[in-house]
C-alpha cells in the first residue's frame, strides 16, 4: 500500500478510474499538537487508513478506517480517561454537489457526506475532523457513578429529575381524587 505525499492530493493529479490506497499516520510532536487542538489530554495512536476510489468522471469517494487511542479527562474526577476509538470514515467530494439553499433553518441532507470536491484533498484534515467527530462526550473513569448536581436559590428546594417529568404526581393526584370521592 502506498503512502501518498504527507497527507494532501491534488485529486486532478491522480488517474482517473484508478483506486488511491493511503495511510496518515502521525508522529509524537504531530500527535501532541493535535491533541493540544482538540483540547485533550494526549494521543497515543491515530492512524487513518483507506482508499480514494474514483466515482463517475470527476467524483471520488473516501472510504477509511480512523484508530486512535486518546486521553481526555474525566468529566467527574479530572483523572486521565484512555479510550479507543475504531471508525469508519466515509466522504464523497463532488463536482457537484447539492444545494444547500440558505435559510436560517434547513433540513439535513438525506447523505451528509457529500461535500464539494476540493481542488486539493487535505487527509490530515479529514483525520482531525473524524477524530473529533468520534471523541466521547463525556468521558467517565470506570467505576465513578453519575453525579447529581441540584441548583436552586438559596432558602428554596431543589427540583429533583422525578419533579420535572410532566407524568410524575398523577399517581398521587389519582389516589387524591380517589380519597376526596369516599
Amino acid at each position: 500500500m502506498a503512502q501518498i505525499g504527507k497527507d494532501r492530493l491534488r485529486l486532478s493529479d491522480l488517474p482517473a478510474g484508478e483506486t488511491r490506497a493511503f495511510v496518515i499516520e502521525p508522529d509524537a510532536s504531530e500527535r501532541a499538537a493535535i491533541a493540544a487542538d482538540l483540547g485533550i489530554l494526549g494521543l497515543r495512536k491515530l492512524r487513518l487508513e483507506g482508499r480514494l476510489i474514483p466515482d463517475g468522471k470527476r467524483d471520488w469517494r473516501l472510504e477509511a478506517v480512523l484508530g486512535a487511542t486518546v486521553v481526555q479527562a474525566c468529566v467527574v474526577t479530572l483523572d486521565p480517561v484512555s479510550t479507543r476509538i475504531d471508525e469508519a470514515v466515509k466522504r464523497r467530494y463532488s463536482a457537484n454537489p447539492p444545494e444547500v439553499p440558505e435559510a436560517t433553518e434547513v433540513e439535513m441532507p438525506e447523505d451528509d457526506t457529500v461535500e464539494p470536491l476540493p481542488e486539493t484533498l487535505e487527509l490530515g484534515a479529514v483525520m482531525r475532523e473524524a477524530l473529533a467527530l468520534a471523541l466521547p462526550p463525556f468521558p467517565r473513569k470506570d467505576g465513578i457513578p453519575p453525579v447529581e448536581a441540584r441548583f436552586t436559590e438559596s432558602g428554596a428546594e431543589p427540583l429533583t429529575d422525578d419533579d420535572v417529568k410532566p407524568f410524575a404526581g398523577l399517581a398521587e393526584l389519582r389516589d387524591k381524587l380517589a380519597r376526596d370521592k369516599d
